[in-house]
């Protein structure tokens, strides 16, 4: 019982393992009882999926509310509405790694969740360090503050292009160094076959396989943005890794009704933009205008919820009556 009671990161141990087992639960759900079998997923029930577990998210945030306090509960519902935004560029890039393979639609699920598992551990090694960091110098933060407004602005006055595949570093090195089949086999990452000099049976590496290794790259990338994010809205471990994992979680539901969408929400990334340098912005304000003073967790969970809500209207907006992307699964 002391062990439950433990401090681990500034959180009872018991809350880790409260949330492990949901996060094991809900994968056990998915992948056992509603993906046993490679499939398609329609956009209609893309959209079921999504919404329960958003639900799972936003009642986990009660819990966090009640258990750690208001001002962290809506710490966690901040960093859990950002991540979510931010996921929506994260889907037009799977979607063009599944386009660049020729993944076919019935094998994406279960390679997005191998790759959302991925990102779990990756995740958590990336948080643990930057509360490391941050625990042992609190200057990193304004690191964290400055690195935000740059990816705002950078973000804002970008062009729109998409990355050459081709040309990616891992995907070469990978292709260099390992066996890699021309064609699919299923939803395996690994198959044998036959070597072409010596006619004995080799272990070789799958398109598929590519394909996780460049979403788990991309997911790297796109986390240099998320998590100084989030720790420029708290400091507390427990609600940044659970807000971070919470949205990525039902990424893989939402990801094929927004891969048939994602042309849509063009102007969300200017939306987005504005929330980096709003967040990064307040934690410079906070400490050398206000004084050192909070800045009132609700105003800030307003803000960006309004910011978000009206790149995604306006994107909505713009971009009301264009067909579903092509190649988006259906």
């Amino acid at each position: 019982m002391e062990f439950l009671t433990a401090d681990w990161l500034g959180t009872p141990a018991w809350f880790w393992l409260a949330f492990v087992a949901i996060v094991t639960a809900l994968t056990a759900f998915d992948l056992g009882l509603l993906n046993r079998k490679d499939r398609e997923m329609g956009i209609g029930e893309s959209l079921k999926l999504s919404a329960f577990y958003i639900s799972v998210a936003l009642l986990f945030g009660v819990w966090v509310w009640l258990a750690k306090g208001a001002d962290l509960g809506m710490k966690y519902y901040t960093g859990f509405f950002i991540e979510k935004a931010l996921s929506i560029d994260n889907v037009f890039v799977i979607s063009l790694i599944f386009t660049f393979f020729a993944v076919p639609a019935r094998y994406q699920y279960r390679a997005l969740l191998w790759g959302i598992l991925a990102v779990i551990v990756l995740r958590g090694a990336m948080i643990a360090a930057g509360a490391a960091l941050v625990d042992q110098a609190y200057w990193v933060l304004y690191i964290f503050a400055a690195f935000l407004i740059y990816t705002g602005f950078r973000m804002f006055w970008a062009s729109d292009h998409a990355p050459d595949l081709a040309r990616n570093p891992a995907i070469r090195w990978i292709s260099g160094h390992m066996r890699v089949t021309k064609e699919h086999h299923g939803s395996r990452f690994f198959v044998k076959v036959q070597d072409e000099k010596t006619g004995r049976m080799v272990r070789a590496a799958t398109p598929l396989f590519l394909a996780l290794v460049v979403i788990n790259l991309a997911d790297l990338v796109f986390a240099v943005d998320s998590v100084p994010a989030i720790f420029a809205i708290t400091t507390d471990t427990f609600v940044v890794y659970t807000s971070n994992i919470m949205a990525i979680l039902g990424l893989r539901a939402l990801y094929f009704a927004l891969a048939a969408m994602v042309h849509r929400f063009h102007y969300l990334k200017y939306a987005l933009a504005a929330v980096l340098v709003f967040i990064g912005s307040k934690i410079l304000i906070a400490d050398f205008v206000l004084g050192g003073a909070k800045f009132p967790p609700l105003a800030s969970l307003g803000v960006t919820f309004a910011l978000i809500g009206a790149g995604i209207g306006y994107s909505l907006w713009k971009t009301r009556g264009q067909q579903v992307s092509a190649g988006a699964p259906q």
